[in-house]
């Protein structure tokens, strides 16, 4: 059966428009549900960090973002206009690869293992999507990626491998590798737990400077408390494919009030 969509709008129109929107997204693996009518704004600048139980759903919504997974319902709106629909003789229908892959290159992406080519410097890094992807001449893609590694702290490393940095400097420039895209959006999945607890801090604040300086909108999954604590915005609790409960992460980790919040704090703080 064909999913009516003439309930979704063409377009997010007005000044308050989200910059991401889930409208009653959907995925399912076969009769396993994963995203249950899932319903979800991330406002332009705001920093919102995804928690919950393995298997809640929280790191598919980072993959239906990026686009790795096709969605079974609903539609996902970014910077105003469909990602997983287009519009078509004035009503929506599935996205096209190239529609999909334009309104994609709004997103960036760090990754828990950080995905660095191993045989490039961080500079060559840094320069090859903006190079290949957006054609940019390698003069100014060098010097946008001579720009990010300075403001991640990187600059001094520039000429030096994955293998011969940290892993705090690898997710630096990670970091500086997404942002020289020029995303709207950036998915941060589990980015600090491959982190030494001491280098978890830098990588923290390092994020935090970056949102002002590009007015990023962040969505971050994490299974760190402290770190969604230091970081966020507001925090959005997953349970079942929904989102049980949200709020400020002073709210929300201080005065949980849904039983099933309180029963994941209360396993998390009890296996610190």
């Amino acid at each position: 059966m064909t999913e009516d969509l003439s309930m979704f709008p063409l377009r997010l129109e007005g000044n308050n428009a989200p910059m991401v929107r889930f409208a009653n997204v959907t995925k399912k693996y076969g009769s396993l549900t994963v995203l249950d009518r899932l319903d979800l704004d991330v406002t332009t600048g705001e920093m919102v960090t995804v928690i919950g139980p393995s298997g809640s759903g929280k790191t598919t919504v980072l993959r239906v973002l990026m686009t790795l997974e096709q969605i079974s319902g609903g539609v996902i709106y970014v910077d105003g206009e469909p990602m997983t629909h287009m519009e078509k003789d004035g009503r929506l229908v599935l996205a096209n690869k190239a529609h999909l892959r334009r309104v994609r290159s709004k997103i960036g992406m760090c990754f828990q293992h950080f995905n660095l080519f191993p045989h490039m410097t961080a500079l060559e890094n840094c320069m090859e999507g903006p190079v290949q992807v957006l054609n940019l001449p390698r003069k100014q893609a060098r010097e946008r990626a001579e720009t990010l590694l300075e403001q991640v702290g990187m600059a001094d490393k520039c000429n030096h491998r994955p293998a011969q940095l940290s892993g705090g400097q690898q997710q630096r420039v990670a970091i500086a590798r997404a942002l020289a895209m020029r995303p709207k959006v950036m998915l941060f999945d589990e980015v600090t737990s491959a982190l030494d607890p001491e280098v978890i801090g830098e990588v923290t604040n390092v994020i935090r400077s970056l949102t002002a300086e590009h007015n990023l909108t962040m969505l971050m999954v994490t299974h760190q408390m402290g770190f969604a604590k230091d970081i966020s915005d507001r925090v959005c609790f997953f349970y079942n494919g929904r989102i049980e409960e949200q709020g400020t992460p002073k709210a929300l980790f201080e005065n949980p009030q849904k039983p099933r919040t309180q029963q994941f704090l209360s396993a998390v703080r009890e296996a610190i």
